[in-house]
């Protein structure tokens, strides 16, 4: 049986791959998953100075435990591992999307005079810097407002230490994710704008395109369970954070909107949203060193590995 160290995951970003592990899905497959864990809480406190992603280290939370050697894959937001491919020194590289579209959102405290997203114009917004709801900020305020006009700083991993920061007053806003956009709607918080993005799984060397392709059909045959009935997984969610936040652990599934749960099958990333990617994030100065998308990516294994999932 092929042996996968992976990074660990939350619910947000890794829900199929939890099913899958948890079912007997990779085992199944001939893959035996075991789990390096990270520090997903992290630092937390934010730097309102600290403007500029680049000023931040992109292996502060995802890939810092593949580029130890101590882990084969992780997943994070696309974006984010656009630049950590670009930033390796283990010659890391992307193998295709990850199964869960994660839903996100920028919140405001229910005594804030924000209503819309352009009224953020020039206030601090709170985010994880190279991590997905940063990108996703950044995408979601272009829309309303000219880029020198957005004011991200740089804020914590984990939503619950970002919220806590938002309900004090140190940052005006904040960028969350599930289960944590529902607490803080209980609480009374507004979501301003939200949208769902995509994320990839990144490989190091070890991980051959037969292994990848045998994960794939698990994390597949997860994601079809999934859809089939979601009231069934979302408990995943609060079990998840509840055991460290009694907040979360007051939530019930009731609590949480279905329609906030996305997934589909893993996939190789498409060659034109590649491109777009690509130019969007050297238009933030992101990437000076990588000439062409296709450097990130490792092509003969992503394609393989979803032809072989098929």
């Amino acid at each position: 049986m092929k042996k996968l160290v992976l990074e660990t995951t939350s619910p947000f970003q890794g829900l199929a791959e939890l099913v899958a592990y948890d079912e007997g899905l990779f085992t199944k497959e001939g893959v035996q998953v075991e789990w390096a864990d990270r520090d997903e809480a992290g630092v937390k406190t934010a730097d309102t100075s600290i403007k500029d992603v680049k000023a931040t280290n992109m292996f502060g939370s995802h890939g810092t435990l593949l580029e130890q050697g101590k882990a084969d894959m992780y997943n994070a937001c696309e974006w984010g591992n656009y630049c950590r491919a670009g930033g390796t020194s283990v010659g890391s590289r992307q193998v295709g999307r990850r199964a869960i579209v994660t839903y996100a959102a920028i919140v405001v405290r229910p005594d804030s005079p924000v209503y819309t997203p352009q009224q953020l114009a020039g206030r601090t917004v709170g985010v994880p810097f190279y991590a997905g709801t940063h990108y996703l900020a950044l995408h979601l305020l272009e829309g309303f407002m000219p880029r020198d006009m957005i004011n991200v700083c740089s804020a914590p991993n984990g939503s619950r230490n970002r919220f806590n920061l938002m309900m004090k007053g140190e940052i005006e806003a904040t960028t969350l994710t599930e289960p944590y956009i529902t607490l803080a709607e209980k609480k009374g918080c507004r979501v301003i704008c939200s949208a769902f993005f995509h994320g990839t799984e990144v490989a190091s060397d070890r991980v051959d395109a037969e292994t990848y392709a045998a994960f794939n059909r698990a994390v597949r045959e997860a994601v079809r369970r999934i859809n089939a009935d979601k009231r069934a997984y979302l408990h995943y969610f609060i079990d998840y954070h509840g055991k460290s936040d009694p907040e979360v652990a007051a939530l019930k599934v009731e609590d949480l909107r279905e329609g906030r749960l996305v997934v589909c099958d893993p996939a190789p990333i498409p060659l034109d949203e590649m491109q777009r990617t690509y130019d969007w994030l050297k238009s933030w100065g992101m990437l000076e060193e990588t000439a062409s998308p296709l450097q990130l990516v490792n092509m003969d294994v992503q394609r393989y590995a979803h032809q072989a999932a098929e």
